[in-house]
């Protein structure tokens, strides 16, 4: 997908530079504020419908921006066309579309099972500070409502939570955990996020959050911007262990032993 935007680009300035040269020449007539006028929606309608085909790939990419950007291009392409009028200041009139995707965001699952391998550090594009590479998640930062996770021998996957508002509970004291290093990212606007994890496991956590505290065994910070990493005394050697990235706008971070 990134050698057809390339080649996309790249064919696009090829053309205009082209049809500038033989315009200065006089041999075609060609202004080119005129032909941008028609070009640019183009632009938007190829972002829109790549970011949908990453997305239903799970190659990355986001449903809504996606679809935002091809109606929004689509929409400048019919007025260019005189099917209807829509100007680029219309856009201000597409906000309920907001509400759509926040209902398809609704009914969307807020978990997602993930099929990566961990077995080799080698293998995977995770990224302890950046968090995980986009590609492997698919779910809407739209969501709302609370994730439990306290089943008796619940298994262990890797994840990644996205939600706008809501409270998380891990108790891994219950689960089955496999023996390798598990990622588990969570995003949020506002949400308070327990976890509590047995004395046999070992762990790390990255935290951020905006405003608000992050408590993590007998470690506490709270306040604004606070970001705080901590990792078990035998965390590089375990074989089972445990990854977490959590980043909050607003709320609280408690982490536990059993």
């Amino acid at each position: 997908m990134r050698n057809f935007f390339r080649y996309f680009f790249a064919i696009f300035l090829i053309v205009i530079g082209v049809m500038l040269v033989m315009a200065n020449l006089e041999v075609i007539d060609f202004n080119f504020s005129v032909a941008w006028h028609y070009i640019y929606p183009i632009f938007f309608v190829v972002i829109g419908f790549m970011s949908l085909i990453r997305y239903l790939g799970r190659r990355g990419g986001s449903w809504i921006f996606g679809s935002f950007f091809a109606i929004f291009g689509s929409l400048l392409i019919m007025d260019r066309l005189d099917w209807m009028t829509f100007a680029f200041k219309d856009v201000i009139n597409l906000w309920p579309l907001l509400i759509v995707y926040i209902g398809f965001s609704l009914i969307g699952r807020n978990r997602v099972k993930i099929n990566y391998s961990f077995d080799d550090d080698k293998n995977h594009d995770y990224d302890y500070d950046t968090g995980w590479h986009k590609k492997y998640f698919d779910n809407s930062m739209f969501s709302v409502g609370s994730q439990t996770f306290d089943e008796q021998n619940w298994v262990v996957e890797p994840l990644h939570l996205k939600h706008m508002a809501g409270d998380f509970y891990f108790n891994f004291s219950k689960a089955f955990i496999p023996e390798k290093k598990i990622p588990i990212t969570i995003d949020s606007l506002a949400a308070d996020v327990n976890i509590v994890v047995p004395e046999n496991i070992d762990f790390r956590i990255h935290a951020r959050v905006k405003a608000g505290g992050i408590q993590v065994l007998d470690q506490a910070s709270d306040g604004i911007n606070r970001t705080f990493v901590y990792q078990t005394n035998n965390y590089d050697a375990a074989v089972k262990k445990l990854d977490f990235y959590i980043n909050l706008k607003a709320g609280n971070i408690r982490i536990d032993r059993v």
